[in-house]
């Protein structure tokens, strides 16, 4: 039994039902990239984006909890949990770069790694051979993006050196779960079960 059907099996009561608390989190955790960038404007706000942004790291992981919880894994839920994340995460690091805070090309390569990641997992899904879902790579890679994300915020003079290390640390990450799901499309064009 490959992951997919299993995972079905096990939590998926309903794959196509839309309206769960799991989706709605997800949701609203794109959309808090709205008020992110716009108290990111202003310096006495600070404390009010740190607060967004750890609420947004924490329903990152909240959403799939209740999802499995509730025995409500869906088809959408499967793509929408990174989707916020990707929307979220190259909001925030787009301003970054516009006020020199971020570096481009880390900007670049997460944009083109995703489009490379997703143009072959739409072909799989609209062929009915594989549904792309989050490896432990990968949410790795994105709770470290949004660790370097806070970090080029909220400078800490203390520990300096975290800032560069966790920028290169997503980096390898992000290539590493790349492969990763690289791999898996590679066995699902040879018909193997992943």
């Amino acid at each position: 039994m490959n992951k997919i059907s299993h995972i079905k099996d096990i939590y998926m009561s309903n794959p196509s039902k839309v309206l769960t608390l799991a989706n709605i989190i997800s949701l609203l955790r794109a959309a808090s990239a709205i008020p992110i960038i716009y108290t990111l404007n202003y310096p006495d706000l600070r404390a009010v984006t740190a607060g967004i942004i750890i609420l947004a790291i924490l329903s990152d992981a909240l959403d799939g909890y209740f999802a499995r919880r509730a025995g409500e894994v869906t088809h959408l839920g499967m793509w929408l949990d990174p989707i916020a994340d990707f929307i979220i995460i190259s909001s925030v690091v787009l301003y970054l770069v516009i006020m020199e805070i971020f570096p481009l090309w880390f900007f670049s390569f997460y944009i083109i790694r995703h489009f490379m990641i997703a143009v072959p997992a739409i072909y799989f899904v609209n062929t009915g051979q594989y549904i792309l879902h989050s490896n432990w790579w990968g949410k790795w890679t994105t709770g470290i993006t949004a660790l370097t994300v806070f970090l080029h915020i909220f400078e800490i003079e203390s520990v300096w050196w975290l800032k560069p290390f966790t920028l290169y640390s997503a980096f390898v990450l992000s290539l590493v779960s790349w492969m990763i799901y690289y791999k898996d499309y590679f066995n699902v064009f040879r018909g193997k079960n992943v």
